[in-house]
């Protein structure tokens, strides 16, 4: 149920624009201090994972990996996406706090 319910935010959040996706828009955004939340698909490559695992540590930005590729580009309305970034606070915390309420099967690295 959580599950739904977390892609549905990324979608709504997506709609409003506050949703970007692609390593290079991600890369940015976190680098700039503007990403709120990460997610990173689960089936992204370890080396990838790592990268954004360090790159988001180093920010301090919160990263979660959870569904598939695409799982997450199908709820924002794309093709196949490894990783997405939120830009807004309140939707940033919505979808974290869905994510920590599934934690049995999700990933998390803080």
């Amino acid at each position: 149920m959580n599950h739904d319910k977390i892609l549905s935010l990324l979608g709504l959040a997506t709609k409003s624009g506050k949703v970007v996706s692609g390593e290079f828009m991600v890369e940015k955004l976190v680098k700039a201090g503007k990403a709120k939340l990460v997610i990173v698909a689960t089936d992204t490559s370890d080396g990838s994972k790592k990268s954004y695992n360090d790159m988001c540590s180093f920010y301090h930005t919160p990263i979660y990996f959870y569904g598939t590729k695409e799982s997450l580009g199908h709820c924002i309305g794309k093709e196949m996406r490894a990783s997405v970034a939120v830009i807004d606070e309140g939707f940033a915390k919505s979808i974290e706090k869905k994510l920590k309420d599934s934690i049995t099967n999700t990933e998390v690295i803080k």
